[in-house]
C-alpha cells in the first residue's frame, strides 16, 4: 500500500515528524505494510496520483503552489481515493470543495490573500498552538463512528481555520461539518458519499508522539487498503 503525504516537508515542523510515525504505528494495528512518498506542493504535476491508495494533505500552509495541492484533492475527491487532510489539509479541503463543487470561484485563503473577496479559510480569533481541546462529534456521523464517541480531546498547531460564517454554503452539498468546539467553531469535516474522506482541524498524527496509533489514521489507511 502507497500513501502519498501532500505538502512541503520541512524537517523542524512537529507534524511532519510525527506522520510517519502514525502511520507505522497505524499500519501495525492493521498488518499492513505502508510505503508513504513526500510529495512537495510544486512538484504535484511530476507525479501519477492514480499509483496511489491513499493521499494526505498534510499541515505547514500556506505551501508553495497551493493551485497544486487543490488539484490533487480534487483529484482525491472525483476519483474515489481515501483523503485525509490535517490542520492545513483540512483547510483546503473545504475550500477546494467550495470552489469546484459549490461554484465559489471567490472563496480564498486569508492567510495566502488577506484582501479576499472571500475569506473562507481566516484567522482565529485565538490560535490554537500546541494546546488541546474538547471537540463535539455529531450523532451518526464518519467521524464520531470511528471514535465510538461524541466528545473527544484533540492536539491542535494552527492559526487559521473555515469561517463559521460561510457553513451554510455546504448545507445542501456532500461535505459536512462534523465536528465543533465550544465555541461552534468546526473543527472536522467529512463527504460520507466518499469511500474516505476526511479532514480534521486538528492533528492526529501528534498521538505517535506518545507512541499511540490514532483511530483515525487506522481508518484512512482501512479506507486505502480497500481501494
Amino acid at each position: 500500500m502507497k500513501i502519498g503525504l501532500i505538502g512541503d516537508y520541512n524537517k523542524d515542523v512537529t507534524a511532519h515528524v510525527a506522520i510517519p510515525l502514525a502511520i507505522g504505528l497505524a499500519s501495525k494495528d492493521l498488518l499492513q505494510t505502508v510505503q508513504t512518498q513526500w510529495i512537495n506542493s510544486e512538484d504535484i504535476p511530476l507525479y501519477d496520483l492514480e499509483e496511489f491508495d491513499g493521499l494526505w494533505c498534510v499541515p505547514a500552509s500556506p505551501y508553495k503552489n497551493m493551485q497544486n495541492i487543490l488539484r490533487a484533492i480534487t483529484f482525491s475527491r472525483e476519483n474515489d481515493v481515501p483523503f485525509l487532510g490535517t490542520c492545513g489539509g483540512y483547510q483546503h479541503a473545504a475550500l477546494e470543495f467550495a470552489r469546484n463543487v459549490l461554484g465559489f470561484t471567490s472563496a480564498d485563503n486569508g492567510e495566502v490573500n488577506p484582501d479576499a473577496e472571500m475569506p473562507l479559510i481566516s484567522a482565529l480569533t485565538c490560535k490554537l498552538v500546541d494546546v488541546s481541546d474538547q471537540i463535539q462529534l455529531q450523532h451518526d456521523s464518519q467521524i464520531a463512528n470511528i471514535y465510538n464517541k461524541h466528545s473527544v480531546a484533540e492536539e491542535y498547531h494552527c492559526g487559521y481555520g473555515v469561517n463559521r460564517d460561510y457553513l451554510p454554503i455546504y448545507d445542501a452539498s456532500d461535505m459536512k461539518f462534523t465536528g465543533f468546539d465550544a465555541d461552534n467553531d468546526p473543527r472536522v469535516l467529512e463527504v460520507p458519499t466518499h469511500k474516505f474522506f476526511m479532514g480534521t482541524a486538528f492533528q492526529p498524527e501528534r498521538s505517535a508522539l506518545k507512541n499511540r496509533s490514532h483511530p483515525i489514521i487506522c481508518a484512512f489507511l482501512e479506507a486505502a487498503r480497500s481501494a
